[in-house]
């Protein structure tokens, strides 16, 4: 009788370099590591000033309002819903971080 597929090699030289290619992606999942990971892509550095922080932020949500109107006018029905409501509560960043900034009350440091 013919076999549609064939036999598996004699000699299994790719088990052992499979072998530990496994275990590496299954602990990668499965045992997290104790230092940081790649999966720390961003970070605030430590001892910034409040002020460049204020400021970051009302960039970040000023960014984001943005992408969020020009993303809009390519969706339609519930998609454009939700990403006109995303602009409104980024919009709503933007305008308290900007009410923080316009008040000029000198901000406590961070130790």
């Amino acid at each position: 009788m013919f076999k549609i597929t064939p036999n598996p090699p004699d000699a299994p030289f790719h088990d052992e370099k499979l072998n530990r290619a496994a275990h590496r992606a299954i602990d990668h999942y499965l045992k997290p590591s104790e230092t940081p990971s790649s999966a720390t892509l961003f970070a605030v550095t430590p001892g910034i000033d409040n002020e460049t922080l204020i400021l970051n932020s009302y960039e970040t949500f000023s960014s984001v309002t943005t992408l969020l109107l020009d993303l809009s006018d390519d969706l339609t029905g519930k998609q454009r819903d939700v990403a006109l409501a995303i602009h409104q509560l980024s919009e709503l960043g933007v305008m308290l971080m900007g009410q923080v900034m316009d008040r000029g009350v000198p901000l406590p440091q961070t130790p």
